[in-house]
């Protein structure tokens, strides 16, 4: 529907359907009730002209590509009744600047803040437990991550942070145990790195392309280093490699 520009949806509604306003490229203003609990998949794909959207309290999933390809959308508020936040929920949402991650969020899914290019900063909520594939590839103006005291994550999924190239640094959690193929590759400003003591795998090309690494720990928890791990780190100059690899 793509003259649709704006729509109120009745306080009897309870789940908004997959791909229910896909495409609806005009729609700039959309109020959902707090009687929804569900949005489904796809429903704001390439709602390219929205601007905004506040999601009830009473929402408790959001479904994957829920707001793909938003290019306009410049804020989103997430309830804390959210548990997860799905694949590619985000993706594609170029405008985004800035997004809250609640403390009852848990997954952060694939590719969920994919090209997000706007977005400058995120504070990880230490409920999160795991970071999937490619879930903030392509971040361009992300310059900063932040993670809550007492982080609960484990995993860095592969690609996660591929292509943040204005991220400077970054403290990886106490409880990572791997980081994933590719999870910094081409992060070309990231100057130090900090792995914690209970990571055991680098993976194949998790830093390929930092050309500004200067600096890097590997703790001896580590025992395997991949192949291209460090392949075109340019400004690093030394790096120890425990006996435990």
């Amino acid at each position: 529907c793509s003259s649709l520009t704006r729509i109120i949806i009745l306080s009897s509604v309870t789940k908004i359907g997959n791909s229910a306003f896909s495409d609806c490229s005009s729609l700039t203003q959309i109020i959902i009730p707090s009687s929804v609990t569900n949005i489904g998949d796809s429903t704001f794909k390439r709602c390219k002209s929205l601007t905004q959207i506040i999601i009830p309290s009473s929402v408790t999933k959001i479904g994957d590509s829920a707001f793909y390809e938003c290019s306009s959308l410049t804020q989103i508020i997430i309830p804390s009744s959210v548990t997860k936040i799905g694949d590619s929920t985000f993706c594609g949402c170029s405008s985004l600047a800035q997004i809250i991650i609640p403390s009852s969020v848990t997954s952060i899914g694939s590719a969920s803040f994919y090209r997000c290019s706007s977005l400058t900063q995120i504070i990880i909520p230490s409920s999160v437990t795991k970071i999937r594939e490619s879930a903030f590839y392509m971040c361009s103006s992300l310059t900063q991550i932040t993670f809550e005291a007492r982080s609960s994550i484990t995993i860095i999924g592969d690609s996660a942070f591929l292509g943040c190239v204005s991220l400077t640094q970054i403290i990886i959690p106490s409880l990572v145990t791997s980081i994933g193929s590719c999870a910094f590759s081409g992060c070309s400003s990231l100057s130090k790195i900090t792995i914690s003591s209970s990571v055991t795998e680098i993976r194949e090309s998790t830093f390929k392309g930092c050309s500004s690494l200067s600096q890097v720990i590997i703790p001896s928890s580590v025992t395997l280093i991949g192949d291209y791990a460090f392949d075109g780190c340019s400004s690093l100059t030394q790096i120890t490699i425990p006996s435990s690899v």
